[in-house]
């Protein structure tokens, strides 16, 4: 049996897990435009709700261009799970941050 032939710095998987680090990088870099340009660090659901709403849109439309336009990209729905899934760790990120200040507060 032959060994699976290595591509260097990539490994199966490393495009899902760029996928989730990318999203979950956007999910703060969004929070924290959201805490700067409020001046404050409150907590709101309508907040994350958006949040979570502008990623939707955003890895969908990734998917939709990889699925219609770009023909040597294939579109999958892994990849908008991974997507998802890294912006819900970036809100499961900003609400521990948020109870961590909360509670030094008190």
């Amino acid at each position: 049996m032959k060994p699976p032939k290595s591509q260097g710095f990539f490994f199966e998987g490393f495009d899902k897990m760029t996928h989730l680090g990318f999203f979950y990088i956007l999910t703060i870099l969004l929070f924290y435009g959201k805490i700067k340009y409020q001046h404050n660090f409150s907590f709101r659901s309508l907040t994350i709700f958006k949040v979570i709403l502008i990623n939707a849109i955003i890895g969908g439309g990734i998917e939709l261009l990889q699925w219609k336009v770009f023909t040597y990209r294939s579109a999958e729905w892994w990849d908008f799970g991974c997507d998802m899934l890294g912006a819900f760790m970036g809100v499961f990120s900003y609400i521990l941050l948020h109870l961590s200040n909360y509670n030094e507060k008190v």
